[in-house]
C-alpha cells in the first residue's frame, strides 16, 4: 500500500476456498546513503514548527513542486533538484512551463542534477552535484518511491516485475502468478494513495472470490501550483504507441479573455485528439459558430 513511512509494509496471507492467496504491498524504501541524515519526507515538512532558510528539494513530482513553490512562499530560499525535469512522466510542455514560472519567482531549478554525496553537520546539508557543491539547512527528499521487492523472491514464485522491480500487474490486480495480488507503490500502477486504496480495496475483493477491476485508462491528476497544472487522457506519444493517428492543437492563455482581465496570461491547455474524429474540433467550433451554418465537410 501507498505510504510515506520509510519502512515497507509485509506481505499479507488469508485462505480463500482452500487456496493460499498472498497480497503483495511492500512499498518501497528511503533512498540509500540518506538513511544517516535528518532529512526530511512530506510527512516532516508539513508538521515543521519552523521555516528553514534554505531547503533543498530532491524530486521534480507533483509532491515536490507543490511542497517546494509553497516553501518559497512562505518565505524559504528553495533549490530544486530534479533528476530528470518537472513533471517528467508528463507532456514535455507541462514541466518546462512549470519550471519557467518557478523560476520566476525566484526558486533554483536544476534539471537532470542527481546528488553524489550527501553530507550533514551542525551547519546543516551538503550535497554534491555535477554542478558543483548545494548547500542548505533542510533537504527535503521527493523523489518517488522504488518498488521494495528486491529481496522478496518474486521469480521463485513466479511474479513477474519490470527492470525497476514493480511487480506487474493485470486490471484485477493479479500477478503472473494467477493465486497471488500485489497493490501500491510495489506495483507498475501510478503512485497516488488514492489509486493504492483502490487497488488494495479490489484486490481484497478478488482475493476472497470477487471479481472487481480497476479501470486507470483515464486517470486525471492536477499538480496543486500556481500556474495549475492538469491533465487527462493520452499524450501524443502515448495515442500513438496505442496506433492512434493523433495531432494535437495548444492554445496560450495570453488569447483567452479572463487571463488577461486578470494580468495572469501564464500557461495554456493544449488538446489531443484522433486526426479524421472531427467531434472535438465541432465541439469546440460552437463556442464562436452556429454549426448549422457550416460545411457538411467542416468536420
Amino acid at each position: 500500500m501507498s505510504g510515506e513511512d520509510r519502512e515497507g509494509l509485509g506481505g499479507l496471507k488469508v485462505t480463500c476456498s482452500g487456496l493460499r492467496v498472498v497480497i503483495i504491498g511492500s512499498g518501497s524504501p528511503a533512498i540509500p546513503g540518506l538513511e544517516a541524515t535528518p532529512f526530511w519526507t512530506s510527512t516532516e515538512a508539513l508538521v515543521a514548527e519552523k521555516m528553514p532558510e534554505h531547503l533543498v528539494m530532491l524530486g521534480g513530482s507533483l509532491v515536490a513542486v507543490e511542497l517546494a513553490q509553497a516553501f518559497l512562499r512562505l518565505g524559504s530560499q528553495v533549490t530544486l533538484l530534479a533528476r530528470s525535469t518537472l513533471l517528467s512522466k508528463q507532456d514535455p510542455a507541462l514541466g518546462q512551463g512549470l519550471a519557467e514560472g518557478l523560476e520566476g519567482e525566484g526558486m533554483g531549478v536544476c534539471h537532470h542534477t542527481v546528488p553524489t554525496a550527501v553530507g550533514h553537520d551542525d551547519a546543516g546539508f551538503h550535497l554534491e552535484t555535477a554542478r558543483g557543491m548545494v548547500t542548505g539547512d533542510r533537504l527535503l527528499v521527493a523523489t518517488g518511491r522504488e518498488p521494495s521487492t528486491q529481496r522478496l523472491g518474486l521469480e521463485r514464485a513466479g511474479v513477474a516485475t519490470n527492470a525497476r522491480g514493480a511487480i506487474i500487474v493485470d486490471d484485477h490486480m493479479r500477478t503472473k502468478a494467477p493465486h497471488i495480488y500485489a497493490a501500491g507503490d510495489c506495483t507498475t500502477q501510478p503512485q497516488f494513495v488514492l489509486v493504492a486504496a483502490a487497488a488494495g480495496t479490489r484486490a481484497a475483493v478478488n482475493m476472497t472470490g470477487g471479481d472487481a477491476a480497476l479501470d486507470l485508462a483515464v486517470l486525471p491528476a492536477v499538480a496543486f501550483t500556481d500556474p495549475q497544472a492538469a491533465w487527462v487522457g493520452l499524450r501524443e506519444d502515448q495515442a500513438r504507441a496505442r496506433g492512434i493517428a493523433a495531432e494535437s492543437r495548444t492554445l496560450g492563455l495570453e488569447h483567452v479573455p479572463r487571463a488577461l482581465a486578470i494580468f495572469d496570461p501564464r500557461g495554456f491547455v493544449k488538446l489531443v485528439a484522433e486526426k479524421g474524429s472531427g467531434g472535438l474540433k465541432l465541439a469546440a467550433q460552437t463556442f464562436r459558430k452556429d454549426l448549422s451554418q457550416l460545411s457538411c465537410c467542416a468536420g
